[in-house]
């Protein structure tokens, strides 16, 4: 069980190094108001002046303090504290002259053997960081005592509880000191001594207050009671120190430490003892075998003790969980680099092989939060363009009116007897038209999924390039210039698509001219049945018309166009374009009367819209089946495949240079001080592992 502590204090030293936040090691913490005695305490503890004396504020940073007990032989033998083959039955060989002797953390491996020089050390100490009048510290001082005369402890020396800012001191400095004292006691490993004065009430003791705070229970809580000889005539500490007044799971235990006056005299702390004993026996004969710095010390070192083996295993899971952590964090900030050409080759080489991979579907990391790499660009040529192609309607912005007027301008002065063709190849290539924009969006939509795969590799795939912040700009900036490149090219193969369907209507298209043979079928078919069905009293160019358009209502946006008869009665989309109503057999003056004309249109004119109509139906879906089929293999030839066959030979012709490596490679500023800082706490780490391995689980109980 002795060997627990120096255990403790070994992986204290460990972790001095990086800083003791991250592992909560089991310790003892001193917590006071100002003047209750608390450095007294200490220094009864460890039996010599050790501390800054004086009234008012003098403990101003935490001072760690562990005390390691040697046997008063143990002379010139070699070793060092942390040398595991320095402890013999858990006491300490060490080589230096005299019998007491200490060292601090911040002087390295300077031994100090005068104590009147460690204080004056601890009080340069205090003032190099919290300057020279009042104000307080959070930093701690670490000093570690060796002597015959001490037991195995590690305590903590706080700065007293205070009310009123003196000096320098912060308006808050009551909030900082608190503040202080809870990140020490909130540890749930540490046992906190709280010293009250006996001549103050219980009631009042802040100490007590603030240890009740992060240990309602008491279970970690040991009170203190000083000064019992400065108590009131007539009055004395029994109900205290019986535990009447005020229940503390660990005990209370009184003490006397020497007045100041008695200090001013140099009386020694073994007088001071040897005195107070003699107190105790003469007034609390019944307590005094449980009362008294050496009980304390007793006690504190049994409670340690069992308190670090109940700490152990937690604390062995804890530091390996770390270990392991820094281990991974380690790993991904990467080595330091040696040789730069081949880390750049590489780091290039790997980049541009996942900007591939993320295309074809293959890369490490995939993504599950939304379709990113090849899955978006296949989404977009299916999905996206796929959709609003055919969306596009294929008369959309034609009008009946467009297109009589397009068959008469076609005709010229001479009245024509069959439907121009020239009509149709106007109207159709208008139609055709309205397909290049969709594809060039098409294209853009490509292009900026193309750009975002760069973001997704280098945060994802390529963590390296994280660490060097250079190259990673130089890399998105040659990615980017090389779509950039790409992009006009596939702009002017997808306007070219678009151009070759507009420079020859083929109208001997197979299925176009299947369409055609079927529609003209179809037309006949349909005007004789509905001549044969007609009743005798109806005109019937007038009812034929509405039955057709009743029939064929789901063909296209003209089905009500089709309303045919010279009684006056127009269908509705002629009612919405005339501007005024004419009366039957009035003369249409064309040079005077804007296009739309208010007439109605003859049988023949709207047998021909319907016609012309239908065959620019039929023939943009053709080309839109081309388009739609035509497009995203242009854009996958000239954008996707081009830039994933070129970027590698792109990537290494601009970056792969010797002027460039040094510059290319420079880590970010903080990457070498993190990767450092990760390095020393993953040694310290598996040096703290190696130390609690030491340890036979049979010595713990």
């Amino acid at each position: 069980m002795e060997a627990l502590i120096p255990v403790i204090n070994k992986l204290q030293d460990v972790f001095n190094t990086v800083g003791t936040d991250i592992i909560q090691l089991p310790q003892i913490a001193v917590v006071g108001t100002q003047s209750s005695g608390k450095s007294s305490v200490l220094e009864s503890l460890v039996g010599r002046d050790l501390l800054p004396r004086g009234t008012g504020i003098v403990t101003r940073r935490p001072l760690i303090l562990q005390l390691v007990h040697v046997d008063a032989d143990d002379r010139r033998k070699t070793g060092d504290e942390n040398d595991p083959n320095a402890w013999k039955n858990g006491r300490l060989y060490k080589g230096v002259d005299g019998e007491e002797w200490a060292k601090f953390l911040h002087t390295k491996n300077k031994i100090y053997t005068d104590f009147d020089e460690i204080r004056q050390e601890i009080e340069n100490e205090t003032e190099r960081i919290s300057g020279n009048n009042k104000g307080i510290s959070d930093e701690p001082i670490h000093l570690k005592v060796f002597s015959p005369h001490v037991v195995n402890l590690t305590l903590v020396d706080l700065p007293g509880i205070t009310k009123v800012p003196v000096g320098d001191q912060p308006k808050d400095i009551e909030l900082l000191i608190r503040e202080l004292i809870l990140k020490y006691i909130s540890n749930p490993n540490c046992i906190i001594l709280a010293v009250t004065a006996a001549n103050t009430d219980m009631a009042t003791s802040e100490a007590l207050k603030v240890a009740r705070e992060v240990d309602p229970d008491g279970r970690r809580t040991l009170a203190v009671v000083t000064k019992l000889d400065l108590m009131d005539a007539g009055t004395d500490a029994m109900d205290v120190l019986m535990g009447r007044v005020i229940p503390v799971k660990l005990g209370l235990i009184g003490v006397v430490n020497r007045s100041q006056l008695d200090i001013n005299n140099k009386k020694s702390v073994a007088d001071s003892i040897r005195d107070e004993y003699a107190f105790l026996q003469k007034k609390y004969p019944s307590l005094a075998n449980r009362n008294g710095t050496k009980y304390l010390a007793r006690t504190l070192n049994r409670l340690l003790m069992h308190h670090i083996r109940d700490c152990l295993p937690e604390l062995k899971t804890r530091i390996n969980v770390l270990a392991a952590q820094y281990q991974s964090l380690l790993g991904s900030y990467g080595e330091p680099v040696d040789d730069k050409s081949a880390t750049l080759l590489q780091l290039i080489t790997k980049f541009a092989t996942e900007y591939c991979n993320t295309i074809e579907g293959t890369a490490k990391y995939i993504e599950t939060a939304e379709l990113c790499g090849g899955a978006r660009i296949c989404y977009i040529f299916h999905e996206t363009f796929g959709r609003t192609l055919e969306s596009v309607d294929p008369l959309g912005g034609l009008t009946t009116i467009d297109v009589l007027t397009a068959i008469r301008n076609a005709t010229g002065p001479r009245p024509a007897l069959f439907v121009p063709e020239i009509s149709f190849e106007l109207l159709v290539k208008r139609q055709v038209k309205r397909l290049e924009e969709p594809s060039l969006r098409c294209v853009e939509l490509v292009h900026e999924e193309m750009q975002r795969i760069i973001q997704h590799c280098s945060n994802y795939s390529t963590q390296e390039l994280l660490r060097f912040p250079k190259l990673h700009d130089a890399i998105v900036e040659v990615v980017t210039s090389l779509l950039r490149k790409r992009l006009p090219v596939t702009n002017e193969m997808v306007h070219n698509l678009v151009a070759i369907e507009l420079a020859y209507i083929n109208t001997k298209h197979p299925d176009f001219a299947d369409a055609c043979g079927l529609m003209n079928n179809n037309i006949e078919e349909q005007r004789r049945n509905r001549m044969r069905d007609l009743p005798s009293a109806v005109p019937r160019d007038k009812t034929g018309g509405a039955a057709q358009g009743e029939q064929e209502g789901g063909t296209g946006n003209w089905r009500g166009m089709l309303k045919k008869g010279e009684d006056g009665q127009g269908d509705d989309r002629s009612k919405l374009q005339s501007s005024a109503s004419t009366q039957k057999g009035h003369a249409v003056n064309l040079l005077d009367v804007p296009v739309p004309v208010t007439r109605k249109l003859s049988a023949r004119e709207q047998r021909d819209c319907e016609v012309i109509e239908r065959l620019i139906k039929s023939y943009f879906l053709i080309v839109r089946k081309n388009i739609q089929d035509s497009v995203p293999k242009a854009v996958m030839h000239f954008l996707v495949n081009h830039v994933k066959d070129s970027l590698q030979s792109e990537l290494v012709g601009q970056l792969y240079k010797s002027a460039l490596l040094d510059d290319l490679l420079t880590e970010s500023e903080d990457m070498a001080q993190r990767r450092n800082e990760a390095a020393d706490m993953l040694k310290a780490l598996q040096k703290a592992s190696q130390v609690i391995a030491e340890i036979r689980e049979t010595h713990l109980w």
